[in-house]
């Protein structure tokens, strides 16, 4: 077989309908735009709104950025989990108590003092929340952020579409 014994299958081609070409071809007369009106006599551009402002002139230009790659993490604070009691700090845990939401990622903050020994387990710490943590005799535990949330390259040249 030859790349000019090539053709698509039966049916799968068919004509285009012509239109304004008499009443002998089915699209006689008004050509299928019905009668009279804007629409009947010349093309109308899509966005066309009849003299209205349009949509894409209504709404602002170039206000502002989303970043595709920003991770958003729920904040608890040290006096949060000096408070709730717990000896072992997990989103699992904070879940149960409703101080994150379901799925979402935690990021332990330095406000407030810990004054005993606690395990922390965390997608993210401050500096000083760390010190806190380890210097009341705790640990702290970076768990892994889920393989939806990773960016995919960094810095690297995105084009902005």
């Amino acid at each position: 077989m030859k790349i000019h014994d090539l053709q698509p299958s039966p049916g799968a081609k068919r004509r285009s309908k012509r239109v304004g070409r008499g009443i002998g071809g089915k699209g006689g007369k008004t050509a299928g735009r019905g009668t009279k009106g804007q629409h009947a006599r010349n093309t109308v551009p899509v966005a066309f709104e009849g003299g209205q402002l349009p949509l894409f002139q209504r709404l602002p230009k170039l206000r502002g950025f989303n970043n595709p790659f920003r991770v958003e993490y729920q904040p608890i604070n040290l006096d949060t989990i000096a408070e709730c009691g717990l000896d072992e700090v997990s989103p699992e845990t904070l879940l149960g108590i409703g101080l994150v939401g379901k799925g979402s990622l935690v990021k332990v903050l330095g406000r407030g003092e810990i004054d005993r020994a606690v395990t922390v387990k965390a997608h993210a710490f401050s500096a000083s929340a760390e010190a806190a943590i380890t210097a009341a005799g705790g640990s702290v535990e970076r768990l892994d952020l889920p393989h939806a949330v990773r960016p995919a390259f960094h810095g690297s040249a995105h084009t902005n579409r």
